[in-house]
C-alpha cells in the first residue's frame, strides 16, 4: 500500500469515495435484483401463486372471467379522471385455485360482483348532476382475505393520498376473522366500510336499546350494511313460514364446527327459533377444512343423513356453506328413508348454490320424477320479488275492496321504489349494451350478487353527494362521509334493487326484507330457482317513507 501513501490527499479522497460509492452502487443493484417485490401489475404485488394488491387500470389479477368488466371500469376511471372525482374500492377475493367446476362457478360469481360495481359506477357517475364522480379500483386481499393486511396498508395510504381520495371501501363478501380484521383496521382510521355482502353478525355494530347510539360504543365506527345480519335473516324466515318447521320432533340442526362468522352466528339464530311439541334429535356435526375445501365432508355427511333418517325429522337447518351444502344434499337424496321429502333451510350463502349444480346433481335429488331434496333459503334479494309481491298485494287490496284497483299513491312504497330501481338496473345493463361496453357475459341476477353491489355503489354516491361541500374541486372529508351513513333513512332513503336501504345510527339497514327463494329440482333437467315471498325482520313491512321509528314493539 505504500502507492497510496504517495498520492496526493486529494486522489485519495476521489479514491475513497469512488469506492464507496461503487459499493453502495452494488448493493442497491443486487437489492433491486433480488430483494424488490414480485408484480404483477400496478399496485399488484405477486404472493405465492396470487396477485394481491389495488388496481383500477384494467387488471383482471389473472382471471378471465373479469377481464372484460375490468376493461370497462378502466374506461370509465379515465372518463371522469379530469373531473372532481373521489375513489372507492371493492374489495374481496378476485383469484381461484383451480380450473375445477367449483372454481369456475367462483370465478363467475366474481364477474357478479364487479359487474354490479361498474353498473352502480356509471348510474352513479351519471345520474348525479353535482361533483364527485366515483373513481373505481379493484382491491384483491388474496383467497379467503389471507393477505388483507398488505392491501389495507395500500388503501390506507390512498386515504391520505391528495391524488387518490380514497373515500370507501365496498365490497366485502365472506365473514371471517380476515374480513372482520380489515373491516375493523380501515373504520379506525376513519375510512367509510359500506359491506355489500357480509351477513355474519360479528361484523356489525350492536343496535343500543331505546335507539340510543354512541359513537364511542361502536364496534366498527364507520361502518354500514345493506344486508340483514344472520339472525335476522332466520327471524325473516321463521315470521314469513308461520308454524312451519316449528315442530320441534320434525326438525334438526347440521352445522359445521369451524371457527366461521357465517357458520357459527347462523348456527346461534337457528338454534334460537322457538319450537313446541315433543324434542327431536339434537344437533348434528360436522367440520370442514375451510371455506372452499370439501375435505371428507361427504363421509361425515353419510353418516348424519343416515341418522336423519332415522329420526322423525323433515327439515333440516343447515349452517354451513354453499360448497358443504351441495354435497349435503346429494347426500340426503341417496339415502334410501321411506320416500320422505326433505326441506333444508339455509342462509344467503346458498344464493351461489345454483350456479354450482350440474344436470347429474339434479337428478340425484329426485326420484320417479319428484324432489327429495329441496333447498329454501333466505337471499339478500331477487329480481322476482317485487313484481311477484306488488301482484299479490293488488289482488288482496281488490278483494277487500270490491274489486276496485288502487291509485299509485296507494301502491306500498317499499315495494314500487325497489321495483323502480331495479328497472332502472335492468336500463342500465340494456345501455351499457347499446354502447358496445362488453363486461362479460350477460349479467344474471337471480344470485343478488349483482344487485348488492350494484345498491352499495348506489349507497356511498348518494352519501358522497350529500357530504360535498360547496368548493366542488374539494373532496368531502372522511369523517363527513362516514356522518352520513345514519342521515340515510325517511326522505333520504336510498331506493335500492334489493329493497329501501334505511340506516340506523350504527349503520344497519332496519328492516330489510330477505327474498325466500326454493331451489327445486323439478321433473327433469335443470332445477328451478323459485321466489317463494318476502320475509321481514321485525315481522312487518318497513314504515312509509322508511322513517326508523325509536323502538319496536
Amino acid at each position: 500500500m505504500r502507492w497510496w501513501r504517495v498520492l496526493p490527499r486529494w486522489r485519495r479522497y476521489l479514491y475513497a469515495l469512488l469506492a464507496v460509492t461503487t459499493v453502495a452502487a452494488g448493493v442497491w443493484l443486487l437489492t433491486f435484483l433480488f430483494l424488490r417485490p414480485d408484480t404483477c401489475a400496478d399496485g399488484v404485488e405477486r404472493v405465492g401463486d396470487q396477485c394481491v394488491g389495488v388496481n383500477g387500470e384494467g387488471y383482471d389479477f389473472g382471471t378471465p372471467e373479469i377481464s372484460d368488466v375490468a376493461r370497462a371500469i378502466e374506461r370509465e376511471n379515465k372518463r371522469v379522471a379530469g373531473r372532481p372525482h373521489v375513489t372507492v374500492a371493492l374489495m374481496l377475493p378476485l383469484q381461484a385455485d383451480t380450473d375445477s367446476g367449483r372454481d369456475r362457478a367462483l370465478r363467475r360469481q366474481m364477474r357478479s360482483d364487479l359487474q354490479g360495481a361498474y353498473l352502480g359506477q356509471r348510474q352513479a357517475n351519471d345520474s348525479e348532476g353535482e361533483p364527485p364522480k366515483i373513481r373505481l379500483v379493484l382491491a384483491n386481499p388474496g383467497r379467503g382475505y389471507q393477505h388483507q393486511g398488505k392491501v389495507v396498508d395500500t388503501l390506507l395510504r390512498m386515504a391520505d393520498s391528495s391524488r387518490d381520495r380514497l373515500r370507501a371501501v365496498t365490497g366485502l363478501n365472506l365473514s371471517l376473522d380476515e374480513t372482520e380484521a380489515a373491516v375493523r383496521r380501515l373504520t379506525e382510521h376513519q375510512v367509510p366500510v359500506l359491506a355489500s355482502r357480509i351477513s355474519g353478525d360479528r361484523i356489525a355494530n350492536e343496535e343500543p336499546e331505546n335507539g340510543t347510539a354512541s359513537v364511542g360504543d361502536r364496534k366498527f365506527p364507520g361502518l354500514a350494511r345493506i344486508i340483514p345480519v344472520n339472525s335476522e335473516a332466520v327471524r325473516a324466515l321463521a315470521h314469513f313460514s308461520g308454524e312451519r318447521g316449528r315442530e320441534d320432533r320434525r326438525t334438526v340442526l347440521v352445522t359445521d364446527e369451524r371457527k366461521d362468522g357465517y357458520n357459527n352466528t347462523m348456527a346461534e339464530a337457528f338454534s334460537g327459533i322457538e319450537e313446541e311439541g315433543p324434542p327431536g334429535p339434537a344437533p348434528m356435526s360436522f367440520e370442514s377444512p375451510s371455506i372452499d375445501d370439501p375435505g371428507t365432508t361427504g363421509n361425515q355427511f353419510d353418516k348424519i343423513a343416515n341418522n336423519i333418517c332415522d329420526s322423525e325429522a323433515d327439515t333440516v337447518y343447515f349452517a354451513g356453506r354453499t360448497l358443504h351444502l351441495r354435497i349435503f344434499a346429494l347426500k340426503l337424496a341417496q339415502v334410501d328413508c321411506k320416500n320422505r321429502h326433505y326441506t333444508i333451510v339455509s342462509g344467503s350463502d346458498a344464493a351461489s348454490l345454483r350456479q354450482s349444480m350440474s344436470e347429474k346433481d339434479w337428478e340425484t335429488l329426485r326420484a320417479d320424477g319428484r324432489a327429495k331434496v329441496t333447498v329454501q333459503y333466505s337471499a339478500p334479494a331477487h329480481p322476482d320479488a317485487w313484481k311477484t309481491e306488488l301482484a299479490d298485494w293488488k289482488k288482496r287490496w281488490a278483494k277487500k275492496h270490491d274489486g276496485q284497483q288502487p291509485s299509485t299513491r296507494q301502491l306500498p312504497q317499499y315495494l314500487t321504489e325497489p321495483a323502480t330501481a331495479l328497472e332502472t338496473l335492468r336500463k342500465r345493463i340494456a345501455t351499457t349494451r347499446q354502447e358496445g361496453v362488453d363486461i362479460g357475459a350477460r349479467p344474471q341476477l337471480d344470485d343478488s350478487r349483482t344487485m348488492l353491489v350494484y345498491d352499495g355503489m348506489l349507497t356511498i354516491s348518494k352519501a358522497l353527494h350529500q357530504a360535498q361541500g360547496e368548493d366542488a374541486r374539494m373532496a368531502p372529508h372522511l369523517r363527513d362521509i362516514k356522518n352520513q351513513w345514519s342521515l340515510l333513512q325517511s326522505r333520504h332513503r336510498v331506493r335500492g334493487t334489493s329493497g329501501l336501504i334505511c340506516l340506523t345510527n350504527v349503520g344497519n339497514p332496519y328492516d330489510k326484507p330477505v327474498a325466500v327463494v326454493k331451489l327445486d329440482p323439478g321433473r327433469e333437467g335443470l332445477g328451478k330457482l323459485r321466489f317463494v315471498g318476502l320475509g321481514w325482520p321485525t315481522g312487518k313491512e318497513q314504515p312509509r317513507n322508511c322513517l326508523i321509528p325509536s323502538r319496536t314493539d
